[in-house]
């Protein structure tokens, strides 16, 4: 019973934030995020983020981009302040809920977070198992996300077996899988060569003509830059321009 309301209530708080900026995707609201040791990662950061808008966070090492990334995942709360994310408030989210929540979401890590012993093809399935997909759903969606990478005649080979650049390929492949309204990556590219960085974007940016919405947290300013997208500059926490 106690489930049915905490429920209820999250919709009714959706259904709220839909009616105060239906176009919105993300709201960030006055947010600070302070770590025990005292670090201030945030500073009342506010901005909003459209549904399909493609976005670069920037900055420098220790601007709060990455902080901004795992306060999206609910990897960690603010200390104040509101996030809205895919139409939920973040905050109304309990730890029961953080994975229903997170099925909306792709994510994108540097170091590609692959298994080794599992193929690409099973690399890519892990996402559809963990909800419950059917065999035939699962052939389906991995094999149409491993097409959109340009990966799909090396379903069978293993991590260690592919370059940098076909590893992270891989992890968008994942990433996309399950058809997510969010697409996060927190410095895609700081493993891959020039050519392979340029590769990935252009990978990014077609991922977000299908209606994804793509936020990505990166240093590398002539490179987010080249795209002509929405630039969130960050600087010891703080928006300095959006």
């Amino acid at each position: 019973m106690e489930e049915t309301r905490k429920e209820m209530n999250e919709n009714k708080v959706a259904k709220e934030n839909a009616k105060q900026n239906p176009s919105a995707m993300v709201d960030i609201n006055k947010v600070s995020k302070v770590y025990p040791n005292g670090v201030e990662a945030l500073k009342n950061v506010s901005f909003s983020i459209e549904r399909g808008e493609f976005v670069f966070l920037m900055g420098a090492c220790g601007c709060g981009k990455t902080t901004l990334i795992k306060l999206l995942m609910l990897e960690e709360r603010p200390t104040s302040g509101k996030i809205v994310s895919a139409k939920r408030d973040l905050s109304k989210i309990g730890r029961l809920r953080v994975s229903g929540y997170r099925q909306m979401l792709g994510v994108v890590f540097q170091d590609f977070k692959l298994i080794k012993k599992k193929t690409v093809f099973e690399n890519v399935a892990l996402a559809l198992e963990i909800v419950g997909a059917s065999r035939k759903t699962i052939k389906e969606k991995v094999q149409l996300a491993l097409a959109v990478v340009g990966l799909e005649e090396k379903a069978d080979r293993y991590p260690e077996e592919l370059s940098g650049g076909e590893q992270q390929r891989v992890a968008v492949a994942r990433a996309i899988v399950n058809s997510p309204e969010i697409l996060l990556a927190d410095e895609p590219t700081g493993n891959l060569d020039p050519d392979n960085s340029e590769e990935l974007m252009r990978l990014f940016d077609e991922i977000n003509s299908y209606g994804t919405t793509v936020i990505i947290a990166t240093h590398e300013q002539e490179l987010a830059r080249s795209m002509n997208k929405r630039i969130v500059m960050l600087d010891h926490g703080e928006v300095i321009a959006s």
